[in-house]
């Protein structure tokens, strides 16, 4: 029996009990994935501009939401979280996975979107905005927090449970790995078509990983360490 589909006459006891405990964790969910940008908004307009800290953070709340929110739907719809892609079994082999797959992967994609540009595609005109860049030390550690969070939510959101729900409804794995690897690209439009174009490739490879391994484990490493080069070594060696 679940909220629903209850009558108000059938609510009573125990079933009462869980139809509230439901609807408080829903209403808790849909609040933190609204409340925290709304208020870091405010803080933007006061300050006349959007800071790395402030994105950084906006970022991080954000996606630590969309996860509260998936995680929500597997309680409720009673489905085990291994469904996308958490488990926890031979974690360091799935860790050692991600490391050794790296740097072919790395290599993959710089040739990619080298390729890319060669037959046209547009890079941005003009760098990364500097809310996007770390510019001390503070601001580099808490680059570190946004590369771990980021990885590991985006890997549930865009693997685990896009690809899940995908290929359900489409009932099509192929279709399902190229609807993700779209909504996966569309984020990162700031790098020109190239970027999209790259970031939709990175998406493609990620599922087969993950659909490979039957563990967002590897994946998550993977998205790790290429944003880690970019967001965080970058930086802190002077090459941006």
């Amino acid at each position: 029996m679940t909220c629903a589909s209850s009558g108000k006459g059938d609510r009573t006891g125990l079933a009462e009990q869980l139809c509230r405990k439901e609807e408080a964790v829903e209403v808790c969910v849909f609040l933190f994935l609204i409340v925290p940008s709304m208020a870091l908004s405010l803080f933007a307009v006061r300050r006349g501009q959007l800071a790395f800290p402030l994105a950084a953070t906006a970022i991080m709340l954000r996606d630590l939401a969309l996860v509260c929110l998936i995680l929500f739907f597997l309680w409720r719809n009673g489905e085990a979280r291994e469904r996308i892609g958490w488990t926890l079994g031979h974690v360091w082999k799935e860790i050692g996975v991600g490391v050794v797959l790296f740097p072919p992967f790395f290599a993959g994609v710089a040739g990619v979107e080298f390729a890319l540009r060669q037959v046209g595609l547009t890079a941005p005109a003009t760098p990364l905005p500097s809310f996007l860049t770390a510019q001390d030390m503070p601001q580099v550690l808490l680059a570190l927090a946004l590369v771990i969070v980021v990885a590991i939510s985006e890997e549930t959101i865009f693997r685990g449970y896009l690809l899940l729900r995908f290929g359900a409804t489409m009932r099509s794995m192929g279709a399902a790995v190229i609807s993700s690897s779209l909504v996966f690209s569309i984020g990162h439009g700031y790098e020109g078509t190239v970027g999209l174009a790259t970031v939709g490739v990175m998406g493609v490879v990620l599922a087969l990983v993950y659909l490979w391994r039957k563990s967002l484990v590897a994946p998550m490493v993977l998205h790790f360490l290429q944003d880690f080069i970019g967001i965080v070594l970058v930086p802190v060696l002077g090459l941006k």
